[in-house]
């Protein structure tokens, strides 16, 4: 009897896409959306033009890719910040303070890719995809205010979605000052500051 043994089309990739994605954010990082070209994906990224048009697509698909990847690792990163400390204080300063040392890490560039390249970018699906992961940010931050309303560390009354928009705003204020170049000290002590105004009673 003859077995049907399939041989697989084409040779194997040579690359590993997570990698060659991670090498497609500090592309974008270091020249903007409009600024890149696909020669310099195809040096950055270390993938063949043919490879890189059959596996990701044009520019801006693999634009979308790398947001998508960048915001699920950061959102994360960020929620692991926010709801590890058990203490509703701790939670709100370890957000932000996570959003000041990522947007200040050492040998990256400073901000984030979501804040200070994607909104100069004008596509309507990029501008979508960032008012979802606002959306989302903020619905994680209202998350952990009714957490601490149920555990009794504020009392019901508190305006639970006007101050999950306010830290989401100082999030992204604090990392656009890390972009211009704020000392990581002076965004650390301004995040604790920060989080003790956001806890205030509210004002009747």
């Amino acid at each position: 009897m003859i077995q049907n043994t399939a041989r697989p089309r084409g040779r194997p990739r040579s690359f590993d896409e997570t990698g060659a994605i991670d090498k497609a954010i500090q592309v974008f990082w270091s020249k903007g959306y409009d600024g890149v070209t696909i020669d310099d994906l195809v040096v950055g990224m270390g993938v063949g033009r043919p490879s890189l048009y059959a596996v990701f697509g044009d520019k801006r698909a693999i634009f979308l890719r790398v947001l998508r990847a960048y915001a699920e690792r950061k959102g994360a990163s960020a929620a692991k910040a926010l709801f590890a400390p058990p203490d509703l204080r701790d939670s709100i300063a370890g957000f932000l303070r996570y959003n000041v040392e990522s947007a200040t890490e050492k040998g990256s560039a400073r901000g984030c890719l979501l804040l200070c390249v994607a909104p100069l970018v004008n596509d309507a699906e990029v501008q979508r995809f960032l008012q979802n992961a606002a959306m989302g940010g903020a619905a994680l931050l209202e998350r952990r205010f009714r957490d601490g309303i149920s555990a009794g560390e504020i009392p019901s009354d508190f305006p639970v979605a006007a101050r999950a928009i306010q830290v989401a705003d100082l999030a992204r204020g604090l990392t656009m000052r890390a972009h211009i170049g704020t000392p990581r000290k002076t965004l650390l002590k301004d995040a604790e500051e920060a989080t003790d105004v956001v806890l205030l009673p509210r004002r009747v």
